[in-house]
């Protein structure tokens, strides 16, 4: 998968996350170690938000409607959402659950082998498929750092696969040292100890996800770098003298509404004006391709009109310095 919402990511974690559930939960049968009950049902959690994720990317695809003239695109936000409740329900507070049960009545790990086994397999698998994540990102995630990444993502998929990713990653060393404490000291107690942890982990990043995901749904703004790029494109120096405000939605992830207005001279004539409009329009959408729908409005520039539409706390276009008339 890409962060433009690409499926590679998703079907190698989807894969492997199956693989893994069944692997688990054979070894939870033979062992009966509670961490590796909680893994198996964390492997089923995270194989069902894959579903999720592509049936999602899935709608957003359908096209716009009367009823939603800016199409689907945000589909994709509300299924990444759907993911962290997911995690936080079913993973986590299942995780946390078994954990206390266990340290509450804690007894021994039987064949040892499938457990450790069965978690050295998922180590493998879970990196395989973490590493498929991190290449795809890279192809998109430029300078940023990883945090940055996943806090600018306009496209949920990739975040949400790496989070999961990583989670299950640390969820599988914290289950084999929960296990492995178990077996070494002969006390149950670390297993659920052990199972406990993951349970906390799998909170943490299902809050952090809908965090994410709560911040798209609501409406972002394009990034700073496409705002830029946007304002530079609209000034022509000619008919088009500055940019009195500007608003930026993004629609979905790789769908942007741009609505601005902009700064014409008093004598400038209607077709005159329509004709660079036109113009503006289309410098946009060669800087920004995302930028699909674009509506400029023409004013004659004023001191207070630019007041009144620009907000500092929440406007990304203003008057255009140095820009009277």
């Amino acid at each position: 998968m890409s962060a433009s919402g690409g499926t590679k990511a998703i079907v190698a974690a989807l894969a492997a996350n199956l693989a893994i559930a069944v692997a688990k939960f054979v070894a939870f049968l033979f062992s009966g170690s509670s961490s590796m009950l909680a893994e198996s049902v964390h492997s089923v959690a995270d194989s069902g938000n894959q579903g999720l994720l592509l049936l999602g990317g899935k709608k957003a695809k359908r096209e716009a409607t009367p009823q939603h003239p800016f199409g689907y695109g945000r589909e994709r936000y509300i299924y990444a959402f759907l993911v962290s409740i997911v995690l936080f329900s079913v993973g986590g507070m299942f995780a946390i659950y078994e954990g206390y049960e266990k340290i509450k009545h804690p007894h021994e790990i039987e064949a040892w082998y499938w457990p450790v086994g069965v978690l050295l397999f998922a180590i493998i698998a879970e990196g395989f498929s973490f590493r498929t994540a991190i290449k795809e990102s890279n192809a998109t995630r430029g300078s940023l750092s990883w945090t940055q990444f996943v806090r600018r993502a306009k496209a949920p998929e990739l975040p949400v696969v790496l989070l999961e990713d990583l989670g299950a990653l640390v969820g599988l060393v914290l289950a084999l040292a929960g296990v492995g404490l178990a077996l070494g000291t002969g006390n149950g107690v670390w297993d659920g100890i052990g199972t406990l942890c993951i349970g906390i982990l799998l909170i943490l990043i299902a809050l952090v996800l809908a965090a994410e995901t709560k911040s798209l749904l609501l409406g972002e703004a394009a990034g700073t770098e496409d705002v830029e790029k946007i304002k530079n494109a609209l000034v022509d120096g000619d008919v088009v003298t500055g940019i009195i405000h500007m608003r930026t939605l993004h629609l979905g992830p790789e769908e942007l509404l741009v609505a601005a207005k902009i700064a014409v001279e008093h004598d400038d004539t209607a077709g005159e004006i329509a004709q660079a409009i036109n113009a503006a329009e289309a410098r946009i959408r060669e800087a920004v391709p995302i930028a699909r729908v674009i509506y400029l409005e023409p004013d004659i520039f004023s001191e207070s009109a630019a007041a009144a539409g620009t907000n500092p706390a929440k406007d990304q276009g203003g008057a255009t310095p140095g820009t009277t008339h």
